[in-house]
C-alpha cells in the first residue's frame, strides 16, 4: 500500500495526521510542501489550497480531521476514537476546539516568534503576542484545566483524537516560545508534558526543532 502525506510538518494539522500515522504504526511518504503558492494541480486535490492532503493508492483525502477519521476506520487498532456516542462527540468537539479555537492564540506566537524574522523578513509583532498571551489563550487554558479534572486525558481518561488535536497546537505554542504557567494551570501543564512525551509526538517535536531559525 502506498501512502503519502503532503504538507510541511510544522503545520499543526499536518502534525496531527503524522501523530495518528505514528500511533497506528503506519509507514508513509512525506512531501513537506509549504502552504503558500501551491500549484494548480494541488488545488485540484484541495480546492482551498490548504495542507494536508493524504493520498493512498489513488484515493485523495484533504483536511486533517477527515484524514484522521479515515485512518481510524481503515486501521482501527489502536483505537483513537471512543466508541461511546457521547464520548465520541466530546472527542470530536475537542479536536474542533483545537483546530478552530486554540490555534487562534498558538498561531500568533508561532508566527511572530518562530517565523517572523526567518520566513517573513520582519520583526515580531509584540502587540499580537501580548494579545494572544493575555487575552486569547487564558480562557482556553481555563477551560482545559477544568475539563481535565483529575484525569490524565480529556475524554474517558483514555488517549484519543481529542488529545492529539489539542496536543499538536501546543507544539506550535512551544515553538513560539510559549510556556504554560504551571502555578495557574498545573493540570494543563502536566497534561501537555504527558502528551508531548509520547513517542509519536516526541520524535516529531525533535525533528521540527532542528528547523528552528538561528
Amino acid at each position: 500500500m502506498n501512502r503519502k502525506l503532503i504538507g510541511i510538518g510544522l503545520s499543526p494539522y499536518v502534525r496531527k495526521v503524522r501523530v495518528v500515522l505514528a500511533e497506528k504504526g503506519l509507514e508513509y511518504d512525506h512531501e513537506p510542501m509549504m502552504p503558500m503558492g501551491v500549484p494548480d494541480e494541488y488545488k485540484a486535490k484541495h480546492p482551498q489550497g490548504r495542507i494536508p492532503v493524504y493520498e493512498e493508492d489513488g484515493k485523495i483525502i484533504p483536511d486533517s480531521s477527515a484524514i484522521s477519521l479515515y485512518l481510524e476506520k481503515t486501521v482501527p487498532e489502536p483505537a483513537l476514537y471512543p466508541t461511546d456516542p457521547y464520548e465520541l462527540a466530546r472527542a470530536v468537539w475537542y479536536e474542533e476546539f483545537a483546530d478552530d479555537g486554540i490555534v487562534k492564540g498558538t498561531a500568533a506566537l508561532f508566527q511572530e516568534n518562530f517565523l517572523a524574522r526567518a520566513f517573513f523578513q520582519r520583526e515580531p509583532d509584540q502587540a499580537r503576542i501580548d494579545e494572544a498571551l493575555n487575552e486569547t489563550l487564558p480562557p482556553f487554558f481555563d477551560y482545559l484545566e477544568n475539563a481535565l479534572g483529575d484525569d490524565d486525558y480529556l475524554v474517558g481518561n483514555r488517549y484519543s483524537i481529542a488529545d492529539i488535536g489539542v496536543g499538536t497546537q501546543f507544539v506550535n505554542f512551544a515553538h513560539g516560545q510559549g510556556t504554560i504557567d504551571a502555578g495557574r494551570w498545573p493540570k494543563l501543564a502536566a497534561y501537555i508534558e504527558r502528551i508531548h512525551s509520547r513517542p509519536s509526538f516526541k520524535g516529531l517535536i525533535e525533528e521540527e526543532r532542528a528547523m528552528a531559525p538561528s
